[in-house]
C-alpha cells in the first residue's frame, strides 16, 4: 500500500473532525488487512460505519467519487468483512458503507455521502 500523502492524512483528519461533530464515533483509523485498507471506522448509534475519504484538488479529471471504482468498492467490503470477522459481535451490528469527498475547487468542499454503495 502506497503511504498516506501529507494532503489525504489532512483530508482523513477533516474528514474525522466533521464525523465527530455529527455525532459519530471513531472506532478505527487506517484499518488494514491483506485485502486492503479502509480510512475510518467509526458508529453512528448501533450502526458500524465504514467510511472512505478521497480529496482530489481540482475537478479537472473528475470528482472525487468517481475515483471509487467497481475494484475500490470490492476491496473495501472484503476489508470490512474482514474487520466484522476479527471482532467479537461486530458482524451483529447493522453496517454502512459512507463515502466523505474533499475537494477545494468545489462549494461547499466536504460533501458527506451517507450509505454510499451496498454489498453485493
Amino acid at each position: 500500500m502506497a503511504p498516506v500523502s501529507p494532503t489525504g492524512a489532512q483530508a482523513e483528519a477533516q474528514a474525522l473532525a466533521f464525523l465527530e461533530s455529527q455525532g459519530l464515533k471513531t472506532l478505527s483509523r487506517n484499518f488494514a488487512c491483506r485485502f486492503g485498507e479502509i480510512d475510518l471506522i467509526m458508529a453512528d448509534g448501533s450502526c458500524l460505519v465504514f467510511v472512505e475519504v478521497r480529496y482530489r484538488r481540482t475537478l479537472h479529471f473528475g470528482s472525487p467519487a468517481e475515483t471509487v471504482t467497481a475494484a475500490k468498492r470490492r476491496r473495501l467490503l472484503a476489508t470490512a468483512s474482514f474487520f466484522l470477522q476479527t471482532r467479537p459481535g461486530a458482524s451483529r451490528r447493522p453496517c454502512r458503507f459512507d463515502l466523505v469527498t474533499i475537494c477545494p475547487a468545489r462549494h461547499p468542499s466536504l460533501e458527506w455521502m451517507r450509505d454510499a454503495f451496498r454489498a453485493g
